[in-house]
């Protein structure tokens, strides 16, 4: 039977990196990256549209629709593709930082503002328990999302050559 730990943990509850994980986890954005993988690209495919939405318009005072339909998909696509690409990178970041915080001994805090940081080091307890988290969490999280960013980033690149070849 495990017993609940005795240390000692001076940071606040909230700057604690397994509090800060299940918080990261919960939250309604972060959340997207741990559902099935067909549920998450339905997500970022959600954004890709919202955000055709808006680039298609502009494209078309680039590139009529009826004149230039090919740049005119390319240019709505691509440009759409920027604002997935800043959801896919913000999911990146605060999963990342989490993970960055799980892995490390030692953890930076603040007792009550800005001013007054502090820094603990973890119990070996602590610390396994942190590694655990991240090794069996968090770390096939970050997998999914630099697959998806190398995805999008081949996509993008195939979608700027092939732009550039439709107008020169």
């Amino acid at each position: 039977m495990n017993q609940p730990s005795t240390i000692f943990c001076p940071v606040p509850p909230e700057q604690q990196p397994v509090n800060e994980y299940q918080e990261l986890a919960q939250s309604w954005f972060f959340r997207w990256v741990t559902l099935s993988k067909w549920q998450f690209a339905f997500k970022l495919i959600q954004i890709w549209v919202l955000s055709l939405i808006i680039c298609a318009p502009i494209s078309a005072a680039s590139f009529l629709p009826q004149e230039a339909c090919l740049p005119f998909l390319l240019s709505s696509g691509l440009g759409a593709s920027l604002f997935f690409t800043f959801a896919l990178i913000r999911l990146y970041l605060g999963w990342s930082y989490i993970g960055d915080r799980l892995k490390k001994t030692k953890i930076v805090y603040e007792e009550s503002s800005w001013y007054d940081g502090q820094i603990w080091e973890k119990p070996l307890e602590f610390y396994q328990r942190d590694q655990l988290i991240f090794q069996y969490q968090v770390q096939p999280i970050l997998r999914r999302l630099n697959k998806s960013l190398i995805l999008l980033f081949s996509l993008i690149c195939s979608g700027l050559l092939a732009l550039w070849i439709t107008i020169h």
